[in-house]
């Protein structure tokens, strides 16, 4: 009877330990929204009233410094697989020559797209070494470690 008991009790410890490794681990990263969110901007407020309510962008447009972009994403990550991002928002406001709000645009993980990299090196000149080169290659050539005792590094020599 008891060990029946121990045993039911260690099979549900286990189930549920099991269980709970299946748990995903959720990490929101980027700007946090306390009181306003960043859609919520209308057109015609002021640059310093943006800053007053939202805070600081999380970036500013690289060729258009008028344009802020408040971004954040939550991920999901189960057990030893890479995160995968669940949810992204990216508000764009942009403002005109006077400092006043002229556009919010809202956008969301539908409206990316995934950028294919290309993997190739570019070539260096010069000759290209196999491995066995690469491993020998300095086999001869190069300082012993001593110094002499003359040596000046700020002295050129002849």
């Amino acid at each position: 009877m008891a060990r029946t008991r121990a045993a039911l009790l260690s099979l549900s410890l286990a189930l549920s330990l099991g269980a709970s490794a299946c748990a995903p681990t959720i990490a929101t990263n980027g700007f946090q929204a306390v009181d306003l969110k960043p859609k919520d901007v209308k057109v015609g407020d002021t640059r310093s009233s943006v800053l007053l309510r939202l805070g600081s962008p999380s970036t500013q447009g690289t060729f258009d410094p008028n344009v802020w972009y408040y971004i954040s994403q939550q991920t999901e990550r189960y057990a030893y697989y890479l995160p995968r991002v669940q949810k992204r928002e990216v508000v764009a406001i942009t403002f005109d020559k006077d400092e006043k709000v002229s556009g919010v645009k809202d956008l969301t993980l539908k409206d990316g797209y995934q950028i294919a990299y290309d993997r190739n090196a570019t070539p260096t000149r010069g000759r290209q070494l196999n491995w066995i080169e690469q491993l020998l290659g300095n086999i001869g050539h190069g300082n012993t470690g001593a110094l002499p005792q003359d040596y000046d590094p700020g002295q050129q020599r002849h």
